[in-house]
């Protein structure tokens, strides 16, 4: 039998992925303390890092905590919602793209 040695003429064309925020928002009930150990706990924070972005949520209502794939995004605010509820805190952990 004849070997054939066929060629394909296709280019693959990769796609970085679409990214996402995970925002945490401020709220009258949760404590700075706990903020600090989400930030290390589920965002891998430094503790100083953690305690800027803390505050940063303090003065300016949110702020990201982290861009991510869309899966990982997700899970990362899941953790945050399970933990939080845990601690009775109403922690609000967001998404949205980032563009």
């Amino acid at each position: 039998m004849p070997k054939f040695k066929e060629e394909l003429d296709t280019a693959l064309e990769l796609e970085e992925p679409q990214m996402f925020k995970v925002l945490l928002h401020n709220d009258d009930y949760t404590s700075m303390d706990f903020v600090v150990e989400i930030l290390i706990d589920v965002f891998h924070k430094s503790n100083a890092h953690a305690e800027q972005i803390m505050f940063q949520i303090h003065e300016h209502g949110k702020a990201i905590c982290g861009i991510y794939s869309f899966e990982i995004a997700q899970t990362k605010a899941q953790q945050v919602k399970q933990k939080a509820k845990q601690n009775e805190f109403p922690l609000l952990a967001t998404i949205e793209e980032d563009s």
